[in-house]
Formats: structure tokens, C-alpha cells, sequence
């Protein structure tokens, strides 16, 4: 049981790649205000952890869900988009780097004649 009295299912609990990727969207999404944190600037990046391992247990507590499984589906759709995110930003960040380093070694190898 939380401080609001709400009991948390032990299969509720786990990490939430949606709370974690969209944490202020998801917060709003599932009427659980605490993600607006991650409008903090430098706070943002612990609290988006906070988000990811904590998400499942605050939806729980403010929605209105009439059994495990129907929670469990709405979260996978959230989790779901989470992921591809997730993933898309890595591999941006990848090319990324890889970009910059491509443009580094062209202009180094152009100033040694």
C-alpha cells in the first residue's frame, strides 16, 4: 500500500520505456503530474530514470483500470512506442557521431598535404 492508500500489484511494478522516452506526455496521458519534473533543465535527465522505474506504479495509483490486463495493455502500447524512440535516438546519435567523425578525418587529412 502507497501513502494515498492505494494497494500497487506486484505485476504492475517494472520499468516503462513510455514513462521514460514521453515521461511529461505519458504523465499527462495518465493523469500523473509528477514527469512535468522533467521540464527541469540538468534535474530532467535523473528524473526521466525516476519516470522509467517508478511509471507503472504511479498509473496504477491515479487510473481508474478495472483489472491487471487491461492496465498491462494500455502501458504495452506506451511501452511499445517507448522503445521504437529509444532505439531511433540511439541510432541517430550514432550516425551522428559517426557524421562528425567522417567530417573530422576529411578536414585533417585535407590540411596535410
Amino acid at each position: 500500500m502507497n501513502e494515498n492508500g492505494t494497494i500497487v500489484p506486484t505485476e504492475v511494478k517494472g520499468w516503462n520505456w513510455g514513462a521514460f522516452m514521453y515521461n511529461i506526455f505519458w504523465g499527462i496521458g495518465n493523469k500523473t503530474y509528477l514527469p512535468l519534473l522533467c521540464l527541469i533543465p540538468i534535474f530532467n535527465i535523473i528524473w526521466m530514470f525516476v519516470c522509467g522505474f517508478k511509471g507503472n506504479e504511479w498509473a496504477w495509483q491515479k487510473g481508474d483500470y478495472k483489472d491487471i490486463e487491461t492496465f498491462k495493455a494500455v502501458q504495452a502500447t506506451w511501452n511499445r512506442a517507448g522503445i521504437v524512440q529509444f532505439i531511433l535516438a540511439i541510432a541517430i546519435m550514432v550516425l551522428y557521431f559517426l557524421f562528425i567523425g567522417v567530417i573530422m578525418t576529411a578536414i585533417l587529412n585535407s590540411t596535410n598535404y
